[in-house]
């Protein structure tokens, strides 16, 4: 769903940022998409999805399991890392020739909803071919877009602060369920002092956790169609955030640059980062410390302002085989044996099938489930908020001018009009 420093999303959407270009496409054709029928009857759907090679691995299992129990239905892979997946999409939803089924996002949905992509799957769930039911906690409502199901989740996942256990331990602050950002920054500011290391890896130019904050004040970053934050709004957040980084409570930007692609904070630059709870596995792999995920900080001592994201699949409205396409997806999100294959790698699985299906044996896999579960009791879970067309270019945005301003090239004044003018090209693209 967003920015968040892992190594996928912080290429963040270099095509999609670099043009809003109109696509000229005839979604129903039926001239793209598929790969065809064989003469014995066999189909064959193309299926695409972005990830690292440890995802493509499981994911081709997945595929080689449901080809045995649909012998009919043949499923072509195409997959590549996060950057050129959507340069690539672009290119084929421009020819009217996109993959049958893939792998999408929140802030895809309505851009390419509004180009005639994506497949209303509701018809293909009134055909029953398609199920709609035993999602967890509402995440199936982040598929839908305009009174149409675009998209079906195969997993979901929360924003969530990561932090080094041991820099906390030995700095002697502790994070705590509705603790405000108030002592948030207090207790980095206790790292900063004890421990010589800033408390934060630069948590300001993250767009979703920009939204959590407006949520937390009855905001949010996006509405249907805009932006639901002014200028002066945004100003105050990265004034606030450049103060932090002058003063050392966040990390140098160019020291972050340095250690890129590995994280700043499991790079021990810094103690603390937001990400996307089902993140977190990077850090393990690349860091030397003790990491966990602590609750995210409120404004009023309750409200996170916290709500599921999901990675989903979609289904191209052109696509020569719908049903095949729709049997596929089904599959894919409700077969148990895909969910003990596929375990938390697209985050928390989505349905009560899958859920029941993987038990996680991993430290980070067992952090991850324990605290979904504890954000879920403790009632803090909104609805997702809106993306309008043009929100992937936004998001491009944000994290390339938040850069901007973290290294003194761009004052936060002047940083918010350039936001808010290339947000407005985006959103009329």
């Amino acid at each position: 769903m967003g920015t968040s420093r892992d190594v996928e999303r912080r290429t963040i959407l270099k095509a999609a940022g670099a043009s809003v270009a109109a696509l000229g496409l005839a979604a129903t054709t039926g001239c793209g998409g598929s790969g065809g029928t064989s003469a014995d009857g066999t189909v064959t759907l193309r299926y695409a999805w972005w990830g690292g090679e440890p995802r493509a691995i499981a994911i081709k299992k997945t595929i080689a399991l449901f080809e045995k129990k649909h012998p009919k239905i043949r499923v072509k892979p195409e997959f590549t890392d996060y950057e050129a997946f959507w340069e690539k999409f672009q290119t084929q939803a421009s020819g009217g020739n996109p993959p049958d089924v893939f792998q999408n996002a929140v802030g895809f949905l309505r851009k390419y909803d509004r180009r005639g992509v994506l497949m209303d799957l509701k018809s293909q769930a009134d055909a029953g071919n398609l199920k709609l039911e035993n999602f967890r906690n509402g995440v199936l409502a982040n598929g839908q877009a305009d009174g149409k199901q675009i998209a079906v989740p195969v997993g979901a996942n929360t924003m969530a602060l990561v932090i080094d256990r041991k820099a906390f331990e030995k700095a002697g602050v502790q994070a705590k369920f509705g603790w405000t950002w108030d002592e948030y920054f207090d207790a980095l500011q206790t790292v900063r002092d004890k421990l010589r290391i800033a408390g934060d890896t630069g948590y300001f130019s993250i767009m979703y956790l920009y939204d959590l904050y407006l949520r937390q004040h009855g905001k949010a970053f996006f509405t249907e169609d805009g932006l639901g934050f002014t200028q002066d709004d945004l100003t105050q957040w990265w004034e606030d955030g450049y103060k932090r980084v002058k003063s050392g409570l966040v990390a140098d930007p160019k020291k972050v640059e340095q250690v890129k692609p590995k994280s700043a904070l499991s790079a021990g630059l810094a103690a603390s980062e937001f990400t996307w709870d089902n993140f977190s596995i990077r850090y393990e792999g690349e860091g030397e410390s003790d990491y966990g995920l602590a609750p995210i900080p409120t404004t009023d001592g309750k409200d996170t302002g916290q709500y599921l994201g999901s990675l989903m699949l979609s289904a191209f409205a052109g696509t020569e085989h719908p049903e095949q396409a729709a049997r596929f997806i089904d599959f894919m999100v409700h077969d148990p044996e895909v969910g003990s294959i596929m375990g938390y790698d697209r985050g928390i699985l989505a349905t009560t099938e899958q859920y029941a299906a993987f038990t996680p044996t991993d430290p980070t896999a067992k952090g991850v489930a324990a605290y979904e579960e504890e954000v879920a009791t403790a009632g803090v879970l909104g609805k997702i908020t809106p993306h309008p067309s043009g929100a992937d270019v936004v998001e491009a945005a944000f994290l390339r001018i938040g850069g901007e301003v973290a290294q003194g090239r761009t004052k936060p004044p002047e940083a918010a009009r350039t936001l808010f003018g290339e947000a407005k090209a985006a959103f009329a693209g």
